[in-house]
């Protein structure tokens, strides 16, 4: 079976983070929980925030798993 591929989009400017698995959007995320409970109901078992954010399968854009809020204007 092949790697998933996660890409977590930068955040949008009313908060929270797009997490897409294989090109399918799973859903705005707004913490390390919430992406960790997308890649759990992709089929990964036992997936923590730790796991999540340590990953090579996440790709982060727009910042890393410490940032879920837009910049400033």
């Amino acid at each position: 079976m092949a790697a998933l591929r996660v890409v977590v989009s930068p955040p949008s400017s009313t908060g929270g983070r797009r997490v897409r698995v294989d090109g399918t959007i799973l859903g705005l995320a707004y913490g390390l929980a919430d992406v960790a409970e997308f890649l759990r109901r992709a089929g990964l078992e036992g997936v923590s925030e730790a796991d999540v954010e340590q990953s090579e399968l996440v790709e982060w854009r727009g910042g890393g798993p410490d940032v879920w809020n837009a910049p400033a204007p």
